[in-house]
């Protein structure tokens, strides 16, 4: 392991991860194989939404690991308890309930000279 990897420590795995799985893997997070087939990429987005409000400067790698557990575990129950749709974590699902705009007025041809 390089310096840049053991100083880094799970943040360093966590950043090079290649799948759901493997943060699940990582953190020694148990989870239902069928909600994240459904959800990986919702909670993946979610977790980071959470890690985002986190500070680890300064902080001992076990509690950096133990904090980043417990945000995929919050992230993960999010999903357990109701669907992506429910949770609309991506923007382009927030936008489907959002305020409907106000249609174009509509213009018959024969008004136009």
């Amino acid at each position: 392991m390089s310096d840049i990897q053991s100083a880094a420590g799970i943040l360093y795995r966590l950043n090079t991860a290649c799948s759901a799985e493997e943060f699940f893997a990582l953190l020694g997070v148990d989870y239902d194989p069928k909600i994240v087939n459904v959800a990986r990429l919702h909670i993946l987005r979610r977790m980071g939404q959470y890690l985002a409000k986190e500070q680890f400067a300064g902080a001992a790698e076990a509690e950096v690991t133990a904090r980043c557990k417990a945000v995929l575990e919050q992230a993960y129950a999010d999903f357990v308890a109701s669907s992506p749709i429910e949770q609309r974590v991506f923007k382009v699902l927030q936008d489907a309930v959002a305020e409907p705009k106000k249609p174009a007025a509509f213009v018959p041809l024969s008004a136009l000279k």
